[in-house]
């Protein structure tokens, strides 16, 4: 993680995650993830793992049953985190990609995070649950536009000396989901972390 500077960087557009999925889930990690606190105060990590999950016909995506109250979010604006509870006990943090009416959003697995710029990194939170907790998300950043000029979540282009190395594999705990969708490589790790 030598090679990222955590100084203040550019807050990446709308335009970045309306891509495609699969690009944003791959141009993600090395990209720096901040919260803003009350005060001014400033948390930083660098994403180092995602997943993508791509409209109603992917079994493995909340959108597979159509619009719900639940997955509303997904058919937002490209920008918008889309923040739900799991196993009654986890929050997740994805961001909705691509455009408004089609359900497709990126989740952050995992981070290193920094307490402030000039900080040491402290142990990855190796893990989407962990990485909510760390940065004290909750539902009520579900909906939170992370585009917005007062977004108090979101995105940075950190300086870096070359593009990081990516590692794809399948995703990370789906279940019964059957294949092909069980097995597609739709995770996206930085090449020196080893994955949650």
């Amino acid at each position: 993680m030598n090679a990222f500077v955590l100084e203040p960087g550019a807050r990446l557009p709308r335009s970045f995650f309306a891509q495609p999925t699969l690009t944003v889930a791959r141009l993600l990690p090395g990209k720096l993830l901040v919260r803003l606190g009350a005060g001014g105060s400033r948390q930083a990590g660098v994403i180092v793992e995602t997943e993508a999950y791509i409209g109603e016909s992917d079994l493995a995506c909340h959108a597979r049953s159509g619009r719900t109250r639940r997955t509303a979010v997904m058919y937002g604006a490209p920008g918008t985190a889309y923040v739900y509870f799991t196993y009654g006990m986890h929050w997740m943090l994805n961001i909705v990609t691509e455009h408004s009416g089609f359900p497709a959003a990126v989740l952050l697995r995992a981070l290193h995070l920094y307490d402030s710029p000039a900080a040491q990194p402290q142990p990855a939170t190796n893990g989407p649950a962990k990485l909510t907790r760390a940065l004290q998300l909750d539902g009520t950043w579900n909906t939170h536009d992370m585009c917005a000029p007062d977004a108090q979540l979101f995105v940075e282009q950190p300086q870096q000396a070359a593009p990081p190395r990516i590692v794809c594999k399948p995703r990370v705990g789906l279940g019964k989901t059957p294949q092909p969708w069980l097995g597609l490589p739709w995770n996206f790790c930085l090449g020196a972390h080893t994955g949650s």
